[in-house]
């Protein structure tokens, strides 16, 4: 049953997320939106996900196009259709909610009679961080690697500071075509801070039937074994790794920091 803020009967546009990629992890309220919408924006193989029906049209664009394609989305739901805009996991995660945010920023009037559901998904992160264990179990980021819209400077610095801090840190678009050199570049920044022994996992299409998880030590993560279906989680220095011989080991970070007072929730 849909609520009132997808009704079909509304011109609006709706943002959602595919989950990371096998059809039971969308959630059923984006599984709900896709039923009330007839326009779908999107990257191609995200809207490759979803089983449309004859009056259900789809307009794909580049990856590279995600401001125009926010426009245009935008525009078409001013016209009074019902269109939904698709991203792959978490819209609001490197994803198309914030292109649809900057969108109306850069022309509020235009848009402000857009009726905007933005709705939350499922990210690569948390996916691969549930195959592995629990390594975002205590506190934790989530960087980009790509440089397209910050410098690669600001990366790094980002890096340095969240492992000086103690952080975990889950890696998106990790490498490229473009960009073959910089998961590389951001490991040998990482073990200028963090012990050689912090596992990294490297997680590909997580929950898809092409799923592969692997966990190295930070001093032997190859960048090979990663491409843009890859997330990167680096650990901690508290993160542990429980070996469970015919079940595969788990990796987590603890809930507490050493020198904590208090009791553990």
């Amino acid at each position: 049953m849909l609520s009132d803020a997808v009704r079909p009967d509304a011109g609006r546009l709706i943002v959602i997320g595919t989950g990371p990629g096998a059809p039971e992890q969308m959630t059923p309220q984006a599984q709900a939106a896709v039923a009330a919408c007839d326009l779908f924006f999107g990257y191609g193989p995200y809207l490759d996900r979803l089983a449309l029906a004859p009056h259900q049209a789809r307009i794909a664009s580049d990856n590279r196009e995600e401001l125009a394609r926010a426009r245009q989305a935008l525009d078409r739901a001013r016209e009074g259709h019902r269109v939904c805009m698709v991203s792959g996991g978490d819209p609001g995660v490197f994803a198309m909610a914030a292109a649809v945010c900057e969108a109306i920023d850069r022309d509020p009037a235009a848009y402000a009679g857009v009726d905007l559901e933005i709705l939350p998904g499922v990210t690569a992160m948390l996916a691969v961080a549930a195959r592995a264990g629990a390594p975002l179990g205590h506190d934790f980021c989530a960087i980009s690697l790509s440089d397209n819209l910050k410098p690669w400077s600001v990366i790094v610095r980002r890096l340095q500071l969240a492992a000086e801090a103690g952080l975990v840190i889950a890696l998106y678009n990790p490498i490229s075509r473009a960009r073959p050199w910089q998961l590389g570049q951001a490991f040998d920044t990482l073990r200028a801070v963090l012990p050689a022994s912090v596992p990294v996992i490297f997680g590909r299409a997580a929950g898809r039937p092409d799923e592969a998880i692997r966990v190295l030590a930070l001093e032997t993560a190859d960048p090979a074994l990663a491409d843009m279906a890859t997330c990167v989680i680096i650990g901690s220095a508290e993160t542990r790794i429980v070996a469970r011989p015919g079940q595969g080991d788990l990796v987590y970070t603890p809930r507490f920091s050493a020198g904590a007072g208090g009791d553990t929730p």
